[in-house]
């Protein structure tokens, strides 16, 4: 790869917003005068939507006479416009010859089949056409990989190499390198190669939504959102942008905002994969209907079962239902994608369920694989509450802390901290933080929270219960305070007031391992 690190060593903009797209950026100068033919070939080579708009001026001259050559080019900018601008380039329908590569190519590329091309070869486009077999975008719908192998992306790179030396000045071996990169996991050489396209053609809106992505993954929410806003004012129907805006929305939790651009985009196109993922997940999380979710990606899944992104969100709701079956079809699913070659989010996943098992040794060895790849929020949550489970104090303060100065305003993180500190006694500063949050909390969970703390750093019982008592009229669902003050009387052995806290905490969870060895001892009293 050493020769696209060469063209892509230029400035790169550090934090690049949404490019106002010049309606007609000037061609490049040649260094000698090209005849007609050469110049129509420059501007389908140069790829852009402002390329493609001179090429379709070039058909329009009469010193252009219709030839083999022109209607091949032809239908090479129609494949790239369809694929890449759907809707912003009309291009006349030509087909190229039969005996024509591109004819090959495109035939292929309607297929969804990627033709390898000759390593004798020298023509530009005989290596990036194949690419857009790889490049889903009929429908508006972006770099929609779902379904494309990494291997078969890996294979177009020293393609798309060699087409940046055949043709330096074109976006496009640097949009397709992109996407592949960006595919396979490697996202800052993926944005190095994002921003190298839009330098090569600002208008090339595919590398700022192929942007927009990466920031998503990374949560960057204020760039990918003005990549979004300025695409869509300028095409209030660009359909990948109104995804993205959807996706952005649903992972701040922002979901009625969320369902004004999936609206917009049903009227575009309502079968598209993504757009049925995400109105899953509007479903689940807006609207918090789970079987409504179930069934919108049941079909999906069976429709594209190497898609990894429909496949564990519909393992995720499967594993929190209340019902065995589906707990059962979750965890065949998820035995699918847990194995040695196991994505981070499968990873993830994994131990998630296994700390809801509280089969804490499978969810050390998920977490030990996963944190050296990523340490998100929840995956650093996920292992203090593991290392905490098997004892490990010190290793569950250090991650505690971990969360907590990443961001102190963070209401697991601060109470993991405290609990942390508690454990490992450091009752005084733990007292502080609370006595110190306690006072601002809002009522109702918030508060109930801190009550909850509270009551472990004092020394009587009723203080602790006091603190419960407070804990729970504050959020009667409080599950510590109920299993705390259920665990109490037992020990006082007052059955009564025991299956009294039992009983609701089982509501509220009632696959819970530790409640369900409640339940058998009290099964009688509770009437089971």
């Amino acid at each position: 790869m050493a020769l696209f690190l060469i063209l892509s060593c230029g400035s790169s903009p550090a934090a690049r917003g949404a490019v106002p797209l010049d309606p007609d950026p000037p061609a490049p100068t040649p260094s000698r005068s090209l005849s007609p033919l050469e110049e129509l070939r420059r501007e389908v080579e140069l790829g852009s939507p402002a390329s493609l708009g001179r090429a379709v001026l070039l058909l329009q001259r009469r010193d252009l006479p219709p030839s083999a050559e022109s209607r091949a080019l032809t239908a090479a900018a129609a494949a790239i416009a369809g694929r890449l601008y759907p809707g912003s380039v009309a291009l006349p329908p030509v087909e190229a010859p039969a005996d024509h590569s591109y004819a090959r190519i495109i035939r292929d590329i309607n297929q969804g089949n990627y033709q390898t091309p000759s390593s004798a070869s020298r023509d530009f486009l005989e290596y990036t056409l194949p690419f857009l077999a790889l490049y889903n975008n009929a429908a508006g719908t972006g770099m929609d990989a779902a379904g494309t192998e990494t291997a078969r992306l890996r294979q177009a790179l020293p393609h798309l190499e060699r087409a940046a030396a055949l043709n330096g000045e074109s976006a496009l071996p640097f949009l397709f390198r992109a996407f592949v990169l960006e595919k396979t996991g490697e996202g800052e050489q993926a944005e190095e190669a994002y921003q190298r396209a839009l330098e090569l053609a600002p208008d090339c809106y595919p590398a700022e939504l192929g942007l927009a992505r990466l920031y998503v993954q990374k949560q960057d929410w204020p760039r990918a959102s003005a990549i979004v806003t300025e695409l869509l004012r300028q095409n209030s129907r660009n359909g990948e942008a109104l995804l993205i805006r959807a996706r952005i929305l649903l992972d701040q939790g922002f979901f009625q905002q969320a369902q004004t651009p999936l609206d917009t985009y049903a009227s575009i196109n309502t079968t598209n994969r993504v757009y049925l993922f995400l109105r899953a997940r509007f479903q689940a999380e807006g609207n918090r209907n789970r079987e409504a979710a179930i069934s919108l990606l049941r079909p999906l899944y069976r429709a594209n079962q190497d898609d990894p992104e429909t496949a564990l969100y519909l393992t995720s709701l499967l594993l929190e239902s209340s019902r065995g079956e589906d707990n059962d079809e979750g965890r065949a699913l998820l035995a699918r994608f847990s194995g040695p070659n196991a994505s981070s989010e499968a990873l993830a996943l994994a131990a998630t369920d296994s700390i809801r098992r509280e089969n804490w040794r499978d969810a050390k060895n998920y977490l030990d694989r996963l944190l050296p790849r990523r340490r998100l929020a929840g995956d650093i949550l996920n292992a203090w509450k593991t290392e905490r489970a098997l004892g490990n104090n010190a290793a569950a303060l250090a991650y505690a802390r971990e969360l907590y100065n990443r961001d102190n305003t963070n209401e697991e993180g601060i109470t993991a901290y405290v609990m942390s500190l508690i454990d490992t006694g450091r009752q005084t500063e733990a007292s502080r933080i609370i006595d110190q949050r306690l006072g601002a909390a809002a009522s109702g969970t918030p508060k109930s929270r801190y009550y909850y703390l509270r009551s472990r750093t004092q020394s009587g019982e009723d203080a602790v219960m006091n603190d419960l008592r407070s804990a729970l009229f504050e959020d009667p669902r409080n599950m510590d305070a109920l299993v705390t003050m259920f665990e109490i009387y037992h020990r006082r052995k007052d059955e009564r007031r025991a299956v009294y806290y039992l009983r609701q905490a089982l509501v509220i969870a009632p696959n819970n391992p530790q409640l369900k060895r409640y339940e058998a001892e009290y099964r009688s009293l509770l009437g089971n």
